[in-house]
């Protein structure tokens, strides 16, 4: 029966192959068939097209991340087509001086954004530069150190470089009868190109100043409590030469997290022996 059963199915598909087919009817199933194959077709090559843009764009993603955290990424990019670096940082001279007992050695950096110099800003960078080497030379004219020793030693560092601010750090050493350092942190918005200090970035809101100079002030504090090494000039025996807060001029940068970080020079809100000191001030306080 199963065997009767199997000739007969062959018998009807035989039969159905041999049913003429109008060649009208040919044509618009065959059509459809290449319809289909096409729309499938172009229907991956969409998928294929939407994950190599989704690809690409993660790709330049990251790249963008990479030059921004780190300048030595940056640097090693600068030659890649499209993807170089948003500000640059260069050496462009050096005064170097060395007679009898003084000698002189300051780097003078110049700032490009967007691959071209910011007049205004190295024009403040030089300033300053010119203000120690004039320092320097009126004591060498006038021989201050006399049998003594005077140098100055002033260099540069890119202590910010994210995708709004670049933060470049002027570090001065001036060494007499005894060493004294001098930060200058010169935070340049690249989108407009110009120097922000701290009341720009607050927008002239003292409170916000007000908020941060406590927070400084309890840092101190606590860590006064905790390293008897450590002081600070506040609510010390001499009031009058205590930190009473921030002016909006001071030097600072933003760390890795965002967070401000406020410099002093040394002398200015401690001993000369805790040196240049900084404090790195929460989000929770600046709001920012």
């Amino acid at each position: 029966m199963e065997h009767k059963d199997k000739n007969t199915l062959l018998n009807l598909k035989d039969s159905y192959h041999q049913i003429p087919v109008p060649d009208q009817a040919r044509n618009a199933v065959l059509e459809g068939i290449q319809k289909g194959k096409k729309e499938k077709r172009n229907t991956i090559m969409m998928k294929i097209t939407k994950r190599s843009a989704l690809s690409a764009a993660a790709a330049v993603s990251m790249i963008a991340i990479m030059a921004n955290a780190s300048p030595v990424t940056a640097n090693a990019m600068e030659n890649i087509p499209v993807i170089s670096a948003i500000a640059k940082v260069v050496t462009f001279r050096t005064f170097s001086d060395n007679q009898n007992n003084y000698e002189a050695q300051i780097d003078i950096p110049k700032v490009s954004i967007n691959e071209k110099d910011n007049t205004r800003v190295n024009r403040s960078i030089e300033d300053y530069a010119n203000q120690l080497i004039k320092e320097y030379e009126t004591q060498v004219t006038q021989d201050i150190a006399g049998n003594g020793h005077y140098s100055v030693t002033s260099g540069y560092e890119v202590v910010t470089d994210n995708s709004k601010y670049l933060s470049l750090r002027i570090n001065t050493t001036v060494i007499m009868a005894s060493g004294a350092e001098y930060v200058k942190i010169f935070t340049i918005d690249k989108g407009t190109g110009e120097v922000v200090s701290l009341n720009h970035l607050f927008r002239g809101d003292n409170k916000i100043l007000e908020h941060i100079s406590d927070n400084i002030k309890s840092q101190m504090a606590e860590q006064m409590a905790a390293d008897d090494s450590k002081v600070y000039y506040y609510n010390s025996e001499e009031p009058t030469e205590d930190f009473k807060g921030l002016k909006g001029e001071e030097s600072y940068y933003f760390n890795e997290k965002g967070e401000i970080v406020i410099v002093f020079d040394e002398y200015e809100v401690a001993p000369g022996y805790m040196g240049v000191v900084e404090f790195t001030i929460p989000k929770s306080v600046t709001g920012y």
